[in-house]
């Protein structure tokens, strides 16, 4: 049992805040690494934070699990918060409020290997062909991002 769930256990359906780290993977063509839950909607590879681990061990554990790529190197990207990051689960009526934390991550190695048990499908996008069914506030970000490399943001190799 998750972090999550302990607390969901304790506290019931109240908000609970969580940390979640997050990458913006690019590849030497300068494409970017999207993942999502078959059916979902494409976001950048991340994942819950746990107890007793830091924000960088979580985001290097979650995506060699779920993506198989082992990533070398991470840079601190932003951190974000706020109303557009509040997550309601219908089903349950859980309540998350998210703070993110983005890394940018261009060192890394390993071959796309999306977790089957998990349902997860992953690929390399052009920044000017991302898919339709992104979430949104991703695809704002991801804008961002595109115009900070097209203006010489440097890369970690």
């Amino acid at each position: 049992m998750g972090y999550c769930e302990k607390m969901r256990e304790m506290i019931g359906n109240a908000p609970l805040i969580i940390m979640r780290p997050s990458v913006a993977i690019i590849n030497h063509s300068g494409e970017i690494l999207l993942n999502r839950y078959i059916g979902g909607t494409w976001g950048i590879p991340g994942g819950i934070l746990q107890l007793n681990e830091s924000v960088e061990e979580c985001i290097k554990r979650n995506v060699q699990r779920d993506i198989g790529i082992r990533l070398n190197t991470i840079r601190l990207f932003g951190v974000y918060s706020g109303k557009e990051l509040i997550n309601r689960v219908e089903e349950s009526g859980d309540e998350y409020h998210t703070v993110a934390v983005g890394y940018l991550c261009s060192n890394f190695e390993g071959n796309l290997t999306p977790d089957d048990n998990q349902a997860i499908e992953a690929k390399f996008f052009q920044f000017d062909r991302l898919p339709e069914e992104i979430d949104p506030f991703i695809k704002n970000k991801l804008l961002e991002l595109k115009g900070i490399l097209k203006n010489g943001f440097p890369l970690l190799n």
